[in-house]
């Protein structure tokens, strides 16, 4: 945690209010929380407003800070338009895109609506977030916050689709964050590995090592600003380095290989992240 002071300096680029999808639970939770303990008030955005009210009360009471809750299905893009018209009265200085999902699984039982629909989350949603907070933000600087992954780098057998949409993620940051910091705005990609965020269990896939969304959150935010990709976690940092200088198909074969363990036993499952 930082002092004071530095909080005080990060809420003058990134405050006084941030907008945070996927506040539901897990990482986009702990974003939440991160960033109202450094005072900055938080727009939490998920389907479920029943947990959004349930976190809002406890973040407002623990910190002090005001919440405005929207509940969306942000695969709609009705429903991203609907999110940002209902917050155009507030100065938003960052947004934490942390809504997504993956499927796990062999490809050829997985569901096609389940597919089409993390495309439309994972990469439409983020893109249109993106573009729309990056309109604002051109006047004003600040900061946004996007989610790839370890498997964003090659493919990986037993979860294609999920791998190709980080891959997506990563790419636009990429390019984004050296474009949009001609007008202030810090473009992060944050990547991490297994964490514990309700994706395993809720896929029942079998993940060791994991870590947890709080660590995830904060050495997000201190890597922004500072760096394009944080790769959160001494385990993605390892795999990350060790697979760098292999051509993609020796990636994909070991990648596939440890999604293989993990996904052994599962035909097709989906989850929401």
């Amino acid at each position: 945690m930082g002092s004071e002071q530095e909080y005080a300096s990060w809420r003058d680029r990134y405050g006084p209010w941030a907008l945070v999808t996927g506040a539901s639970d897990g990482i986009g939770r702990a974003f939440a929380e991160a960033l109202a303990a450094r005072r900055i008030n938080v727009v939490l955005v998920a389907r479920r407003l029943p947990a959004l009210q349930a976190i809002a009360a406890e973040i407002e009471t623990r910190f002090s800070v005001s919440t405005r809750l929207i509940a969306a299905d942000l695969e709609h893009i009705s429903e991203i338009r609907r999110t940002f018209d209902g917050v155009s009265d507030l100065d938003i200085g960052l947004l934490v895109a942390s809504a997504g999902f993956g499927t796990a699984g062999p490809f050829l039982q997985t569901d096609l609506d389940a597919e089409l629909g993390m495309i439309d989350l994972n990469c439409r949603a983020v893109t249109a977030m993106t573009k729309i907070i990056a309109s604002r933000l051109a006047n004003r600087g600040g900061g946004i916050v996007l989610f790839g992954s370890i498997v964003a780098y090659q493919g990986v057998p037993n979860a294609a689709n999920y791998a190709a949409t980080k891959a997506f993620v990563q790419t636009l940051a990429e390019g984004l964050a050296p474009e949009l910091a001609h007008h202030g705005i810090d473009v992060l990609s944050c990547a991490p590995g297994p964490v514990h965020s309700g994706f395993a269990e809720r896929s029942r896939m079998q993940m060791g090592q994991a870590m947890q969304p709080k660590a995830v959150a904060e050495q997000a935010l201190v890597a922004l600003g500072r760096k394009t990709t944080v790769w959160p976690g001494m385990l993605s940092k390892i795999l990350i380095g060790s697979l760098a200088t292999l051509p993609r198909f020796a990636r994909t074969a070991i990648m596939g290989r440890i999604m293989a363990g993990m996904t052994k036993h599962l035909h097709g499952s989906q989850s929401q992240t």
